[in-house]
């Protein structure tokens, strides 16, 4: 089921994944950091790819970070990015950096390109070594192609608590071509990103520049995977990634191009859709929260109230126990730290107005259990009544298995 709707420009191809941009191949392996599971995976584009990239706020970041910062840096490109899951390779010290070194230039060695084109990203188990040997041993094997089932074998190969993979990809039309937008993600636990454990990467083969692709991603993380929290922790290893073939054939995209519109609305879409998915994967999650505020003072403030109500334990604990408490949500309002008018507010769950200008109202409880009780998606609507500001966030429910997986997450 779609969970983000296209508009006129833009649709939303729900066969297509990361391959379905130009010039792009992919591999997921087991290589023996998880017992089973695939655990190593690789992007690969034909040409050095325009990049974009996003990290984690938390100020102990992981060396896989420190490293792929590195090797954009030296002119802005990469063609290859490589991923392992069982294992963050975070608070490691200098072994860490220096496994993370050894992981690019194997890697660099195997896809007989320079290394500085070579991003490299781990997620997993805090505070553990990388096994190197099985890490080099691995991407010696890894052999992307474009064939079906090689972005499947890509997605299963990052995820940790996952439940599901989570891949996206979204289509419009520049200069009288195609532009296809694909993307896959993975995050269930430790999610309220200033970036959060969320890893994301998106290609395309639209034509645009570096500097261009970096601005776009970093306004539309604000409004997206920077809206979403499962559990208010922020990794050490969060990172989302754009990566441009430039193989579409298109006009080079900037602000100034007639159709840099319906590009970024495409790019925002596919974030979107990740980070909803991201949000509905939460660790033991039932339900999907959705917060829409209106009348806020600008769309910061909005989002910024949004996510607070999402974020709330006793907000997210109500939509567990289908209990439609508007007190929990007027409450996380009211410490949000932004401007509000304690006498305006309504709020609306789902169809069922539950307060009107900050008066309760008298509602019928089995309709509005019912609601959450019956929908996949729980949409909370406010209404602040200070100003013209919208804003959405995105969460989930707080459940008894949040507790139990987490409780065991190394056992």
């Amino acid at each position: 089921m779609s969970l983000t709707k296209q508009t006129d420009q833009v649709k939303q191809i729900e066969t297509g994944s990361i391959l379905t941009p130009k010039g792009f191949q992919a591999a997921g392996i087991h290589a023996g950091l998880k017992r089973k599971r695939k655990d190593l995976g690789a992007i690969l584009c034909e040409v050095p790819a325009s990049v974009a990239a996003v990290y984690t706020l938390n100020q102990i970041q992981a060396a896989p970070l420190k490293v792929t910062q590195e090797s954009i840096a030296v002119e802005n490109k990469i063609q290859a990015l490589v991923v392992n899951s069982g294992n963050a390779n975070a608070c490691t010290g200098q072994r860490g950096l220096k496994d993370a070194y050894t992981m690019r230039h194997a890697s660099a060695q195997q896809f007989n390109i320079p290394e500085h084109l070579v991003a490299v990203t781990s997620t997993g188990v805090i505070g553990e070594y990388l096994p190197i040997e099985k890490i080099t041993d691995g991407i010696k094997q890894l052999e992307p192609t474009s064939i079906e089932g090689a972005a499947q074998s890509f997605n299963e190969a990052i995820l940790t608590t996952d439940t599901t993979t989570k891949q996206t990809c979204f289509q419009t039309v520049i200069d009288g071509q195609t532009i296809s937008i694909g993307g896959v993600a993975k995050g269930s636990g430790m999610i309220h990103p200033n970036m959060a454990t969320m890893l994301s990467f998106v290609t395309t083969d639209a034509v645009i520049d570096s500097v261009e692709l970096q601005k776009a991603l970093s306004s539309i993380t604000n409004q997206t995977f920077n809206r979403i929290t499962v559990d208010g922790d922020t990794s050490t290893n969060d990172m989302a990634v754009v990566m441009a073939s430039g193989l579409a054939g298109n006009n080079t995209l900037t602000p100034n191009h007639p159709d840099w519109s319906s590009f970024y609305e495409a790019l925002k879409l596919a974030c979107e859709s990740l980070s909803k998915q991201i949000a509905r994967d939460g660790e033991g999650a039932t339900k999907l929260i959705e917060v829409q505020v209106n009348g806020a003072l600008n769309d910061e403030e909005a989002g910024k109230v949004a996510k607070q109500i999402v974020g709330s334990d006793l907000v997210k604990s109500a939509v567990f126990g289908k209990d439609a408490n508007w007190g929990r949500i007027i409450c996380a309002i009211g410490y949000s730290e932004c401007k509000i008018n304690p006498e305006t507010i309504d709020i609306a769950i789902g169809s069922t107005m539950t307060l009107l200008q900050s008066q309760p109202l008298v509602f019928s409880e089995e309709q509005a259990t019912a609601y959450m009780t019956d929908e996949d998606t729980v949409v909370i609507n406010v209404d602040l009544h200070v100003g013209e500001g919208f804003g959405k966030a995105w969460g989930c429910d707080l459940t008894y298995d949040y507790v139990r997986i987490n409780a065991g997450y190394r056992t």
